[in-house]
């Protein structure tokens, strides 16, 4: 088994714990992930980010022709896809911003303690200078699906942490467009709490939960002849 095909697996495996390890306490009706699960593969990448783009492949891709963005092919995607990397991790170096490589595909995670007061979704300005220079990285390198992710802690109602999460990416998704990144690349999920990535029982690993995610694909010259047929 090649360490790409384990890691799909183990990440779906992840995936699959979670979604079955959720209990509610019958006291304080308060969700939570249980230790095991997150002791046996909640982990850095989780198998969300394993699936297709959000709102489908095709639908993205026509999109994307339609705002004429090009294509990349062979050993072009993954060194476009390496020149991207170095330049995000440069611009984001010491911001609290991560940067995660999954095959050809990118993860930015920001900790909403950098991005969002508590409660809130509204960008906050101290970390508007981080998302500029991301928006800056984005435009230069126009050949690739965004998408943009929210995520809770298990704090307060399922409802309303899933409206929260909606929110919070679709604000990082507004700021992104009004900042140079062509709007036909973007498109936004919230997850809720239901994609931890840390134990919900402790401070610390509710902040880490806490979070938005940008996945950047690569556009490829496949994507573009399947759209077309």
């Amino acid at each position: 088994m090649t360490i790409r095909t384990f890691t799909a697996a183990a990440s779906l495996a992840m995936l699959l714990a979670t979604t079955t390890a959720c209990t509610t306490d019958p006291v304080t009706g308060e969700r939570k992930v249980s230790r095991a699960a997150i002791g046996g593969g909640v982990g850095l990448v989780g198998g969300y980010l394993l699936g297709d783009i959000l709102g489908g492949r095709n639908d993205r891709t026509e999109k994307i022709v339609g705002a004429g963005i090009g294509a990349l092919a062979g050993a072009g995607i993954g060194a476009y896809m390496d020149a991207q990397e170095r330049k995000l991790r440069q611009q984001t170096a010491g911001s609290g911003v991560e940067v995660v490589r999954d095959g050809d595909n990118l993860l930015l995670r920001m900790p909403s303690g950098i991005t969002f007061a508590y409660n809130d979704a509204t960008v906050q300005p101290q970390f508007q200078p981080v998302l500029n220079d991301v928006a800056q990285v984005l435009s230069e390198y126009p050949k690739t699906y965004i998408d943009v992710m929210g995520h809770t802690d298990s704090d307060g109602s399922e409802a309303y942490n899933q409206t929260l999460s909606e929110r919070r990416a679709g604000a990082v998704s507004s700021y992104l467009g009004s900042h140079g990144v062509q709007t036909a690349r973007l498109a936004t999920r919230g997850y809720g709490e239901m994609q931890p990535i840390a134990s919900n029982e402790t401070p610390d690993g509710k902040a880490a939960n806490r979070r938005v995610e940008i996945k950047l694909v690569p556009v490829t010259e496949a994507d573009l002849a399947a759209s077309r047929r």
